[in-house]
């Protein structure tokens, strides 16, 4: 039986994409799955903030799986410009194509002009890429990190979804791509491109919520491990650290007791393992040699001692 593809505008409420979205293994809440759900719905793009880690990246991955869509991803940094994040003209190309023309006797300046700028010699950057491509879903991640000349540019790639390329025209999509922006808040996005989007600031989540997360992506974590590190987890989030782990590291740190045989987080394990939670070197001798561990590790928990809501 043929799987039928689901379309942004097929999905008609928040709770059926919460459940769209669990089917990948993604486990969003209410108000995540309202902002995704409008965002969708309402073709506009769709911005994230958080800590690093809590699943912003992870829910555009989500949402292209889910509506069988290429992702296409365009990682910001400092010093990004406009010609890395639309296009470029592939000049190798291009000189081996008039040195052929010239061995071959071709002459005619303007019939060469036209041919070196033809659409075959165009490479398609991650936000040309996303609007020719139907459909797909944008990722524009981390933000924060970029320049405020590309920040202002990508505003206006936002607006309208349109390129203009001078050698060959505009190029417009026909339909938009699912387009979702991250922010770690290393720095203060301007309001502008803000008000473009539909905004959600992700938390970590609740321990019950976490557990959750664990033994779905880690069918092999029992419950009681999955709970003593959620437990733990939340415990270093409250520390004074550079750094506290997000789900993601929370999931590597699990993987790594479950790779060692672990069934519970005896100190032993947690302590070699801890550089799969913590990623910086005074984050984890704060941990390690201040007695810290001792207070971050949970008290044994049963599978029965977990319940909804116990934070």
């Amino acid at each position: 039986m043929l799987r039928r593809t689901i379309r942004a505008t097929d999905i008609e409420s928040p709770d059926e994409l919460i459940e769209l979205l669990d089917r990948h293994s993604y486990l969003a809440d209410e108000g995540l799955a309202t902002a995704a759900f409008l965002a969708l719905r309402m073709g506009r793009p769709l911005f994230l903030e958080g800590e690093a880690g809590v699943g912003k990246t992870e829910l555009a991955k989500t949402l292209a799986a889910l509506l069988d869509a290429p992702l296409i991803r365009l990682q910001c940094y400092e010093g990004l410009d406009a010609a890395q994040a639309l296009y470029d003209w592939d000049f190798a190309r291009q000189l081996l194509h008039l040195k052929a023309a010239e061995a071959a006797g071709i002459a005619d300046v303007g019939r060469l002009e036209g041919e070196i700028y033809d659409r075959r010699f165009l490479i398609a950057r991650p936000l040309l890429k996303a609007i020719e491509t139907q459909p797909s879903v944008l990722l524009v991640d981390e933000i924060d990190r970029a320049d405020d000349e590309f920040e202002a540019f990508l505003l206006e790639v936002l607006s309208d979804f349109t390129i203009s390329i001078p050698e060959l025209g505009t190029v417009k999509a026909a339909t938009p791509p699912v387009v979702v922006v991250t922010s770690n808040r290393t720095r203060e996005v301007h309001d502008a491109l803000k008000r473009r989007c539909l905004y959600h600031w992700l938390e970590h989540p609740g321990f019950e919520r976490e557990v959750a997360i664990l033994r779905r992506r880690l069918p092999a974590c029992t419950e009681t491990l999955a709970a003593q590190v959620a437990r733990a987890a939340g415990r270093l989030r409250q520390a004074d650290l550079v750094k506290p782990p997000g789900v993601a590291e929370t999931l590597d740190w699990t993987e790594a007791l479950l790779t060692l045989g672990a069934e519970e987080l005896d100190p032993g394990r947690a302590a070699a393992t801890l550089g799969a939670a913590l990623k910086y070197r005074e984050d984890v001798a704060a941990v390690l040699g201040n007695g810290l561990l001792d207070k971050v590790l949970p008290d044994k928990v049963r599978p029965d001692k977990v319940r909804p809501g116990h934070e």
